[in-house]
């Protein structure tokens, strides 16, 4: 690691590893700790600079010769939904999201396990285990929850966990830390579906932004993000409202 300054907050530079949206190319992170009381503005600031938190790390890219990852975030208050979005929301009708504390528990591990198995093998969290749950969930020093969503059973057997989304609450916004849900239920798109709820919770606590993180183009794991609109982008200079379509085109 090569620290980047001496001053509060410090930056970190890690060495060079493996792209895991770009396999050709080798990825740098540059990141520093989220600790104390100035971690809640502190995590708010870097939002909006381009970070992502994990844990207690807010990190970026900073690759040598590539800016491919770009942040994007969906403005809340102004998205009218589209037929395919009032689809998946029909679809889903009978699931019931239910905000809890970030506290790890066994049945949201095997279902992330399951999840993991199926869409993501071979990625850098596919050997996580349950421990590791535990610290990316409740290792954080910002305003943190977790949205569960739950199928109702019938005969008064427990409500079945299918999806679920780790989540930041941030002085403008949601910021979708991680989400997952279960692979076997891909008729569902229950992916689309948590950014879908989470707009409209966006919006009822009178915030502007869903923040989704790092979009790619050209990476298929990221290409679901440009279907939603408006979108904004991080440019060099600012954020600017970016041409909802399928690849990205508008940048």
């Amino acid at each position: 690691m090569v620290q980047l300054g001496s001053r509060f907050p410090q930056f970190y530079l890690t060495s060079p590893s493996t792209c895991p949206y770009l396999p050709a190319r080798l990825e740098r992170k540059v990141f520093t700790q989220l600790a104390g009381k100035s971690a809640r503005s502190l995590n708010d600031a870097l939002t909006h600079a381009g970070f992502r938190r994990s844990q207690n790390i807010a990190y970026k890219p900073a690759c040598d010769g590539c800016s491919a990852c770009v942040s994007v975030r969906i403005v809340a208050d102004e998205v009218a939904l589209r037929p395919w979005q009032r689809r998946i929301l029909s679809t889903n009708s009978d699931i019931r999201g239910e905000m809890v504390a970030n506290v790890a528990t066994h049945e949201q591990f095997a279902l992330l396990r399951k999840y993991l198995a199926v869409r993501h093998s071979g990625g850098g969290m596919a050997g996580m285990d349950e421990d590791d749950y535990v610290a990316m969930v409740e290792d954080s020093a910002v305003p943190t929850h977790i949205v569960e969503y739950r199928v109702p059973r019938q005969h008064g057997q427990r409500s079945k966990l299918v999806a679920a989304a780790l989540v930041d609450v941030l002085a403008d916004g949601l910021s979708m830390v991680y989400s997952f849900f279960d692979p076997a239920l891909s008729e569902r798109s229950l992916g689309s579906f948590m950014i879908l709820d989470q707009i409209e919770r966006t919006k009822t606590r009178k915030l502007d932004y869903v923040y989704l993180g790092y979009w790619v183009k050209g990476s298929t794991k990221m290409g679901y993000k440009t279907r939603f609109s408006p979108l904004e982008a991080l440019t060099s200079n600012g954020w600017i409202l970016i041409a909802n379509t399928p690849d990205g085109d508008a940048l």
